[in-house]
C-alpha cells in the first residue's frame, strides 16, 4: 500500500471509526501501512482534537459521533423500511397489545398500522403517535416521560414506570446499529435501558433495521436481547453477518424490497 500523507490517514482514521465504530490499533496498522506507533500518535492527535475519544485495549472510537436526528434518517434507505414496515404489519393480530419504539423504521410500521382494527397501541415515539392518533380503530396508549429531539422519542423514569404496568403481545423496536455479539446500539443508554426493559414486557420482539445497519457499531450503548428476538431486515442484508446472528439464535426475516440498491 503507498504511503498517504498524515492528514489524509487520520481522516481515514475517522471515515473507519464513522464506519464500523471501533477498530484496534494492530488493524489500523495493517490496513495503512504503518507502524503501531504512527497509528498511536494519529489516535492521540485525533483525541486532542475533539474527533476522537480513546478507549481500553487500544481501540478508538469516534468521541462525539454525530447522532442523526429523525428527520434526517426518515429519507434514508425508503424502500427498504417500507418493505420491512410492510412484513411486520402483517404479523398483528386483531386483538393484540402492540409495544411500538421510537425511529423512522417503527414510525413506517405505525403507518401501516392505520387499516388495524381492534389493536391497542404503545408507544414510545412521538411518529408513531402522530400517524395513529386520528385512526378511530386502534386504541393508543402514550409511554411519556422525558422527550430526546433527536429520536423524537420519550426516555427516562416516567417512560420505564409506565412500562412497569403493561404487558404486550409484541414489540418493535428500532436501533442504530445490530452486532451479533453484543445486540442492538444506540447513542444514548437511557434509550439502551428502556429498550431491554420494553424487551421483558413483551411476548415477542421484533428489530427493525434495514441492511445498511448490520453489523454496525456506531455508539458504545448497547441493549442485550434474549436470544429467541426477530430481526426483520430487507433482502441486501449482508449474508455473513446474517448467519451469525441465526447462528446465535436470532430469526432473521429479509423482507423483499421493490427495488434493490444494486439495480440502479
Amino acid at each position: 500500500m503507498s504511503a498517504i500523507g498524515s492528514n489524509a490517514r487520520r481522516d481515514r482514521i475517522v471515515h473507519l471509526a464513522t464506519t464500523t465504530g471501533l477498530a484496534s490499533v494492530e488493524e489500523l496498522s495493517q490496513l495503512l501501512g504503518v507502524t503501531a506507533s504512527t497509528i498511536r500518535r494519529d489516535l492521540a492527535k485525533l483525541t486532542t482534537d475533539g474527533r476522537l475519544a480513546r478507549t481500553y485495549g487500544g481501540a478508538m472510537a469516534l468521541a462525539a459521533h454525530p447522532e442523526a436526528s429523525l428527520r434526517q434518517r426518515t429519507g434514508e434507505a425508503f424502500e427498504a423500511k417500507r418493505a420491512i414496515a410492510r412484513w411486520a404489519a402483517a404479523e398483528v393480530r386483531p386483538g393484540e397489545s402492540l409495544l411500538l419504539d421510537a425511529g423512522s423504521t417503527v414510525g413506517a410500521l405505525a403507518h401501516e398500522l392505520r387499516t388495524a382494527r381492534d389493536v391497542t397501541v404503545a408507544t414510545t415515539g412521538l411518529t408513531a403517535l402522530q400517524e395513529l392518533a386520528d385512526v378511530e380503530t386502534v386504541q393508543v396508549e402514550c409511554l411519556g416521560g422525558t422527550l430526546r429531539p433527536l429520536s423524537q422519542g420519550f426516555v427516562g423514569p416516567l417512560t420505564e414506570a409506565a412500562l412497569e404496568r403493561l404487558t404486550f403481545d409484541r414489540l418493535f423496536l428500532g436501533t442504530d446499529g445490530v452486532s451479533p455479539e453484543h445486540g442492538i446500539c444506540e447513542a444514548d443508554l437511557r434509550q439502551t435501558r428502556l429498550k431491554e426493559l420494553m424487551a421483558r414486557r413483551a411476548d415477542r420482539v421484533y428489530v427493525l433495521a434495514h441492511a445498511a445497519k448490520l453489523g454496525r457499531r456506531p455508539f458504545h450503548a448497547w441493549t442485550p436481547l434474549r436470544p429467541e428476538w426477530t430481526l426483520v431486515t430487507d433482502d441486501g442484508a449482508d449474508p455473513v453477518t446474517v448467519e451469525a446472528l441465526r447462528s446465535r439464535g436470532v430469526t432473521v426475516v429479509l423482507a423483499k424490497t421493490e427495488h434493490h440498491p444494486a439495480d440502479e
